[in-house]
């Protein structure tokens, strides 16, 4: 079916949107999802269970692949989408509404594969760095990212749009004490070392050619010092001394990127 026949069978069986709170977040118990990226991986993930799509028809259009029969789609006008996401949010015309994905759980992960790094987030909590990481972990091949639930963004819209697509490829590991998830992460014979700015070995020199975890604190404050004690050593990235850090998102990507190159 082409794209266009594809959206002249949609229109027969989607009705015009109604209501919409402006919020961002879906219905009791729901995840809701915005932007063409986020949405067409959400679509494509077997793992999602999915409630509803609301659509322009140009947002439709922009999908790659069909969506199966009988797929709940209400169409809708952009005006109408602003409604359905957070204040500004760029839905691309595409709002989604699906269940949030299964727990992942430390051991599904830890396989010890030396080429895939798992990136650990010690109190990150801003969705739009998380989103970014968890995108730099798919373009570098990371095993999974690892937080803790209570200090880390739930899933949801900004992350989602921030990932553009990686929510649904990369593992999402939430622990409940993540020095414990770093005692485990050991166990299973990685090597980890934690990013810090004050550090005086620099992340090249001391990269293993095994199993290895990069552990990122949140900006300003750092790592906390019990987090810092379970790594094995710490390290900085080599910047200049014009600038005093780097946004954390973009010190995972610099350090995954060493990690993928590393000899």
């Amino acid at each position: 079916m082409s794209k266009g026949e594809k959206k002249r069978a949609l229109r027969g069986r989607a009705g015009r949107m109604k209501g919409g709170r402006g919020s961002g977040r879906g219905s009791a118990g729901q995840v809701r999802l915005w932007g063409r990226h986020a949405v067409e991986a959400a679509l494509k993930n077997p793992d999602r269970q999915h409630r509803k799509l609301w659509a322009t028809p140009e947002g439709l259009e922009s999908l790659d692949g069909e969506l199966p029969a009988g797929f709940p789609v209400e169409h809708a006008q952009a005006a109408d989408l602003a409604r359905l996401v957070a204040k500004d949010a760029p839905h691309q015309g595409l709002v989604l509404e699906c269940a949030p994905l299964e727990d992942v759980f430390l051991d599904e992960v830890a396989d010890g594969e030396a080429a895939r790094p798992v990136v650990v987030l010690d109190q990150v909590t801003d969705p739009h760095n998380v989103g970014a990481i968890l995108r730099s972990a798919a373009a570098f091949g990371a095993a999974a990212i690892v937080t803790q639930d209570r200090h880390a963004p739930s899933e949801g819209g900004v992350l989602a749009k921030a990932a553009s697509g990686a929510l649904e490829t990369v593992p999402w590991v939430r622990v409940v004490n993540l020095a414990r998830a770093l005692e485990e992460l050991a166990e299973a014979g990685y090597w980890r070392i934690g990013l810090a700015g004050e550090a005086e070995a620099v992340l090249a020199d001391v990269m293993p050619t095994g199993p290895l975890a990069i552990v990122l604190g949140a900006e300003g404050e750092g790592l906390r010092h019990n987090i810092a004690a379970h790594c094995d050593v710490l390290a900085k990235l080599p910047i200049s001394s014009a600038i005093e850090s780097l946004n954390v998102s973009n010190a995972a990507a610099i350090a995954l990127y060493a990690v993928a190159t590393r000899s």
